[in-house]
């Protein structure tokens, strides 16, 4: 008897996996369940399986329902390339583009998507199965998963950077195990990836860009991690978004500017943000909130600029540069070791005439934060018709730069009891020092 349990979608001999291959995706995972029906039998009886996408185009009009553990669906390359770039230049110069679409192997979400649709039914992928145990080992490797286009009203009518279309690229509904994304490539989806009660789940590898939201874990969830990602959301999304997690590791990813937030931790505990390098073009980088403590937030480089390419110039995530780059409502966090680069024009700073805050504590008791170097320079911003070269050009520039004052750390009256040390000279922290500890960073001599 034949116990081959890998799958090629071009071989299937049911459907055509060019025209819908979600319809196809199905049939393999239903001749999964057939073949293993039973539990227990030897010592083993379900193995799982594994389907693979070749290169090539796969449009995807049925929505894939994964309900069986140990299955990988596996690909030959996440693809990825930039759909906004290409929908920013004028249509009559795409004759001379090398390529017009992501590539590898790519399924384009073409699946009907309504208005007013919940998350789960817009999603390319859903992961869903009740029961004990909780659904295990499924992956996710090595091909891109493209929304198209977005659909979304934007002020200047720009429906494609609007990063809004109601499409999903994987949606994890229900408690799951060991869950597995690598070296996979989303783009222009509203939510890239979204995973509910997640338990040792990792996130890693991954191109993950010009979606609306990139990773969100969300309900509760433990002893998983998010590492070594490119990541870059929309400006009314999160790039890095977790709830109600334990145990949670955040490290080496390289977040791209543009996403509301690089890293937004609700009601997360005794967690790590650590080695990151992050990105943005609004205050309000890195989010603790809803209580979240005993984290720690070390080692990070964090850089704050301005947007330099002409198409979303006048977009921001509507905080101000009084939030705070690093914002803190919580207890017993650690905050430390981490370079923070202020890189902004003064003359756009909001409020005017205020210093812009680095790391502002709102409530809480017991936080540590240490040892933080701040580089604060006043710029003369610009703008460029190039994505590449005005970012790459952004980045690189320091001609003409002038001492910026900020304020480094700013301890609101809800936060009591907390610990601030090397982190910012006498005039750069604001802080009541009756109920709270201070050590200054010292200043040199001129």
């Amino acid at each position: 008897m034949s116990r081959d349990n890998h799958y090629d979608v071009t071989a299937w001999p049911h459907g055509d996996p060019y025209d819908d291959i979600g319809q196809v995706i199905n049939g393999i995972i239903a001749d999964v369940r057939s073949r293993q029906p039973h539990v227990g039998a030897g010592d083993g009886g379900k193995p799982g399986a594994v389907i693979y996408i070749p290169p090539g185009d796969y449009r995807l009009r049925t929505q894939v329902l994964i309900d069986i553990s140990y299955l990988r669906i596996q690909g030959a390359g996440h693809g990825f390339t930039s759909s906004s770039i290409r929908y920013n230049v004028p249509e009559d110069e795409w004759s001379a583009l090398h390529e017009l679409w992501p590539g590898g192997s790519r399924i384009l979400v073409d699946g009907p998507v309504g208005a007013g649709d919940d998350q789960a039914r817009g999603a390319a992928f859903l992961v869903a199965r009740e029961g004990s145990p909780r659904i295990s080992s499924v992956e996710f490797a090595e091909f891109c998963i493209d929304g198209l286009h977005f659909t979304g009203d934007t002020p200047s009518g720009e429906a494609e950077n609007s990063y809004a279309n109601g499409k999903t690229g994987i949606f994890v509904e229900d408690a799951n195990d060991s869950l597995r994304i690598t070296g996979m490539g989303f783009v222009y989806l509203e939510h890239a990836l979204t995973v509910h009660k997640a338990d040792a789940l990792s996130v890693h590898d991954n191109f993950i860009a010009e979606c609306g939201n990139c990773i969100e874990l969300c309900g509760w969830g433990q002893a998983s991690k998010i590492t070594d990602n490119l990541i870059g959301a929309g400006p009314w999304g999160h790039s890095i978004y977790a709830e109600n997690h334990g145990g949670l590791l955040i490290g080496s990813n390289n977040v791209f500017p543009r996403g509301a937030s690089c890293v937004h931790l609700h009601g997360v505990a005794r967690s790590n943000v650590t080695g990151n390098r992050l990105h943005a073009f609004y205050p309000g980088m890195v989010i603790l909130s809803g209580g979240s403590s005993e984290n720690l937030i070390g080692s990070n480089h964090l850089l704050r600029d301005h947007e330099p390419w002409s198409p979303f110039l006048d977009v921001d995530n509507g905080r101000d540069d009084a939030y705070g780059l690093l914002r803190v409502t919580g207890s017993g966090n650690s905050v430390i070791g981490n370079h923070f680069s202020e890189i902004v024009d003064a003359q756009r700073i909001r409020p005017a005439g205020e210093p812009p805050v680095i790391v502002r504590l709102v409530e809480g008791s017991g936080n540590h934060i240490a040892a933080n170097h701040v580089v604060a320079r006043d710029v003369s911003s610009s703008a460029s018709e190039s994505c590449f070269e005005a970012q790459v050009g952004a980045l690189l520039a320091d001609r003409d730069a002038r001492s910026l004052p900020v304020a480094a750390v700013v301890v609101d009256a809800a936060a009591v009891r907390n610990t601030v040390l090397d982190s910012g000279t006498e005039d750069q922290v604001i802080l009541d020092r009756a109920v709270n500890a201070f050590r200054a960073t010292p200043s040199a001599a001129l």
